[in-house]
């Protein structure tokens, strides 16, 4: 199924100040979307400013992919916080399993290849 990335970018409203603890209304809704389904998750978009919660995906890595702006992922690893400064055009994979947040993103443009499930929190987990 082909889709337009630049379609679906156009109808993103950035989100000014994400946090960890947001509850996602309407406005966080309209800073997300779905580019195409793709195998047991999907290809997402985002754009927002601001600090995400931790995450992992147990059945699969993630791609990231800065479109615009700047961000910091943070992988939580055995020997602590490991972090890489991302932006326009790079990208990292996250391992499956791996715990990940992002930080300090300045309106930032994103895309994900992520697989389901996704799980989430708020504390700092076990890595």
């Amino acid at each position: 199924m082909k889709k337009s990335l630049v379609h679906v970018l156009s109808g993103l409203k950035h989100l000014p100040n994400r946090s960890p603890e947001m509850a996602f209304g309407d406005e966080a809704n309209e800073a997300f979307a779905e580019v195409a389904p793709y195998r047991d998750g999907a290809v997402y978009v985002s754009y927002y400013s601001g600090s995400s919660e931790w995450e992992r995906h147990p059945n699969g890595d993630e791609v990231v992919m800065v479109l615009d702006g700047t961000t910091t992922v943070i992988l939580l690893k055995n020997a602590g916080e490991e972090r890489y400064f991302l932006a326009e055009k790079e990208l990292v994979v996250i391992p499956a399993g791996m715990w990940h947040r992002f930080e300090g993103s300045e309106r930032l443009m994103v895309m994900t290849i992520t697989p389901q499930p996704t799980e989430h929190s708020l504390e700092t987990p076990d890595a």
